[in-house]
């Protein structure tokens, strides 16, 4: 599954907003830190102010702020606003798709995409949020966990 460069900033968006929910970010701040233009940014995040997820702040120190529940939005809750997951109805399909060979590619290039929507539905900010905290301590204490596993290792291979 390929994502459209609005969804993928309008989840490193959400993310941002959702480490400090209480902070307001402005666009121009997101724009800078993912190297985007912060007028494309600014119209993704219209659409997450629309959706309830974000909230647009005014004034000085204005921006927008995380407004949702990082236990209950999903991944796939910020994709759907982006991405027409669906297939067309009534959709094209290509000539070679109606071979044995067509449809069994078919059936698995679609089981791939249900396993990537269901993985996404599965996904928490909640989650991710974890998953950014044990990824920055893991770059904080790289040298420590490389020493322990090799110890863990070395006592593994003398048992």
């Amino acid at each position: 599954m390929r994502l459209q460069k609005n969804t993928s900033l309008a989840l490193f968006s959400v993310l941002e907003f959702a480490i400090d929910p209480t902070r307001h970010i402005t666009a121009a701040e997101i724009a800078a830190k993912y190297d985007v233009s912060a007028h494309h940014l600014a119209k993704v995040l219209s659409e997450l102010a629309r959706s309830g997820i974000v909230e647009s702040v005014r004034g000085v120190g204005g921006g927008y702020r995380f407004a949702g529940n990082a236990r209950r939005i999903t991944l796939m809750d910020v994709v759907q606003l982006f991405e027409d997951l669906a297939p067309p109805p009534g959709e094209r399909h290509e000539a070679t798709e109606s071979s044995p060979v067509g449809m069994a590619l078919g059936a698995v290039l679609s089981e791939i995409d249900e396993i990537a929507r269901a993985t996404l539905s599965s996904i928490t900010l909640a989650t991710m949020l974890r998953l950014i905290e044990r990824q920055q301590g893991g770059l904080a204490g790289r040298g420590e966990q490389v020493a322990q596993a090799a110890s863990a290792e070395r006592t593994r291979q003398r048992a």
